[in-house]
Protein backbone atom coordinates (compact mmCIF):
# COMPACT_ATOMS: atom_id res chain seq x y z
CA UNK A 1 0.00 0.00 0.00
CA UNK A 2 1.17 3.62 -0.66
CA UNK A 3 2.17 5.57 1.84
CA UNK A 4 0.52 9.10 2.69
CA UNK A 5 2.96 11.74 3.47
CA UNK A 6 2.00 15.15 5.47
CA UNK A 7 3.88 17.96 6.64
CA UNK A 8 4.28 18.85 10.53
CA UNK A 9 1.67 21.35 11.36
CA UNK A 10 1.66 23.99 13.54
CA UNK A 11 -1.07 23.83 16.25
CA UNK A 12 -0.31 26.95 18.69
CA UNK A 13 1.38 30.17 17.29
CA UNK A 14 4.91 30.25 18.48
CA UNK A 15 5.15 26.83 19.19
CA UNK A 16 7.26 24.29 17.05
CA UNK A 17 5.36 22.58 14.40
CA UNK A 18 4.62 18.70 15.12
CA UNK A 19 3.67 15.72 13.29
CA UNK A 20 -0.61 15.85 12.97
CA UNK A 21 -2.75 13.85 11.30
CA UNK A 22 -6.44 15.59 9.97
CA UNK A 23 -9.01 12.44 11.62
CA UNK A 24 -12.52 11.65 11.96
CA UNK A 25 -13.34 10.69 15.00
CA UNK A 26 -16.69 8.70 15.17
CA UNK A 27 -19.26 6.89 17.26
CA UNK A 28 -19.77 3.88 15.44
CA UNK A 29 -23.33 3.59 17.37
CA UNK A 30 -24.76 6.92 16.47
CA UNK A 31 -22.60 7.96 13.73
CA UNK A 32 -21.59 11.15 14.88
CA UNK A 33 -18.53 12.35 14.27
CA UNK A 34 -15.88 15.14 15.21
CA UNK A 35 -13.03 16.17 12.60
CA UNK A 36 -9.57 17.58 14.61
CA UNK A 37 -6.00 17.13 14.01
CA UNK A 38 -4.24 14.10 16.03
CA UNK A 39 -0.65 14.50 17.42
CA UNK A 40 1.40 11.54 16.41
CA UNK A 41 3.02 10.44 19.78
CA UNK A 42 5.31 7.80 19.88
CA UNK A 43 5.52 8.34 23.45
CA UNK A 44 1.94 7.08 24.09
CA UNK A 45 0.65 3.75 24.87
CA UNK A 46 -2.31 4.33 23.47
CA UNK A 47 -4.68 6.91 22.01
CA UNK A 48 -6.56 9.68 23.99
CA UNK A 49 -9.04 12.05 23.04
CA UNK A 50 -10.20 15.10 25.33
CA UNK A 51 -13.50 14.77 27.41
CA UNK A 52 -14.89 17.50 25.25
CA UNK A 53 -15.60 15.33 21.85
CA UNK A 54 -17.20 12.81 24.30
CA UNK A 55 -21.09 15.04 24.07
CA UNK A 56 -20.38 15.88 20.84
CA UNK A 57 -20.09 12.03 19.50
CA UNK A 58 -23.36 10.90 21.43
CA UNK A 59 -20.66 9.87 24.33
CA UNK A 60 -22.23 9.49 28.13
CA UNK A 61 -18.96 10.07 28.99
CA UNK A 62 -18.35 8.36 32.92
CA UNK A 63 -21.05 5.23 31.41
CA UNK A 64 -17.49 4.82 29.80
CA UNK A 65 -15.42 1.97 31.25
CA UNK A 66 -13.68 3.83 34.14
CA UNK A 67 -9.73 3.24 34.08
CA UNK A 68 -7.15 4.95 36.35
CA UNK A 69 -4.17 5.54 33.67
CA UNK A 70 -0.68 7.45 34.12
CA UNK A 71 0.22 10.35 31.87
CA UNK A 72 2.70 13.21 32.08
CA UNK A 73 0.50 14.88 34.26
CA UNK A 74 0.28 12.21 36.72
CA UNK A 75 -2.60 9.61 37.13
CA UNK A 76 -6.09 10.75 35.88
CA UNK A 77 -9.34 9.19 35.55
CA UNK A 78 -10.24 7.63 31.84
CA UNK A 79 -13.41 6.62 30.72
CA UNK A 80 -13.26 4.38 27.41
CA UNK A 81 -15.53 4.69 24.68
CA UNK A 82 -15.97 2.83 21.62
CA UNK A 83 -14.52 4.97 18.79
CA UNK A 84 -13.35 4.47 15.00
CA UNK A 85 -10.44 6.98 13.73
CA UNK A 86 -9.81 7.83 10.45
CA UNK A 87 -7.02 9.19 8.67
CA UNK A 88 -8.19 11.87 6.03
CA UNK A 89 -5.83 12.90 3.36
CA UNK A 90 -5.40 16.74 2.89
CA UNK A 91 -7.80 18.51 0.91
CA UNK A 92 -6.70 20.27 -2.18
CA UNK A 93 -8.16 22.60 -3.89
CA UNK A 94 -9.25 20.45 -7.07
CA UNK A 95 -10.52 17.41 -4.61
CA UNK A 96 -11.66 17.34 -1.18
CA UNK A 97 -10.84 15.51 1.62
CA UNK A 98 -10.84 11.44 1.43
CA UNK A 99 -10.24 8.96 4.23
CA UNK A 100 -6.84 7.53 3.34
CA UNK A 101 -6.69 4.99 6.32
CA UNK A 102 -9.56 3.37 9.46
CA UNK A 103 -8.94 2.01 12.51
CA UNK A 104 -12.14 0.56 13.03
CA UNK A 105 -13.73 0.77 15.97
CA UNK A 106 -11.88 0.00 19.51
CA UNK A 107 -11.63 1.70 22.70
CA UNK A 108 -10.39 4.89 23.05
CA UNK A 109 -9.30 6.61 26.50
CA UNK A 110 -11.51 10.41 27.18
CA UNK A 111 -9.15 12.46 29.14
CA UNK A 112 -9.68 15.44 31.11
CA UNK A 113 -7.04 17.83 30.82
CA UNK A 114 -5.84 17.02 27.82
CA UNK A 115 -5.76 19.23 25.11
CA UNK A 116 -5.73 17.47 21.46
CA UNK A 117 -6.25 14.07 20.06
CA UNK A 118 -3.11 11.77 20.70
CA UNK A 119 -2.37 8.75 18.43
CA UNK A 120 -0.86 5.75 20.48
CA UNK A 121 1.15 3.20 19.88
CA UNK A 122 -0.83 0.38 21.02
CA UNK A 123 -4.34 1.14 18.76
CA UNK A 124 -2.74 3.46 15.93
CA UNK A 125 0.58 3.25 15.41
CA UNK A 126 0.76 -0.54 15.48
CA UNK A 127 -0.95 -0.64 12.48
CA UNK A 128 1.23 1.69 10.23
CA UNK A 129 4.93 2.01 9.19
CA UNK A 130 5.96 5.96 10.02
CA UNK A 131 8.35 7.90 8.70
CA UNK A 132 9.33 11.15 10.50
CA UNK A 133 11.78 13.43 8.67
CA UNK A 134 12.33 16.22 11.46
CA UNK A 135 15.03 18.56 9.14
CA UNK A 136 12.64 19.11 6.27
CA UNK A 137 9.33 18.84 8.83
CA UNK A 138 7.28 15.74 6.72
CA UNK A 139 6.46 12.42 8.33
CA UNK A 140 4.45 9.59 5.81
CA UNK A 141 2.23 6.35 7.18
CA UNK A 142 1.68 2.92 5.25
CA UNK A 143 -0.69 0.29 6.58
CA UNK A 144 1.66 -2.56 7.52
CA UNK A 145 0.49 -5.39 5.72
Amino acid sequence: MKAAKYPFHVMVPGHPPRPMLPVRITNPATGLFVDAWGLVDTGADDCALPTRYAAALGHNLKAGLVRLIGTGNGTTRAYAHTTRIDVLTLPRLSSPEKIAFTIPDTLIDFLPRLGCVLLGVRSFLSHFILTINYPEQWFAIRQRA
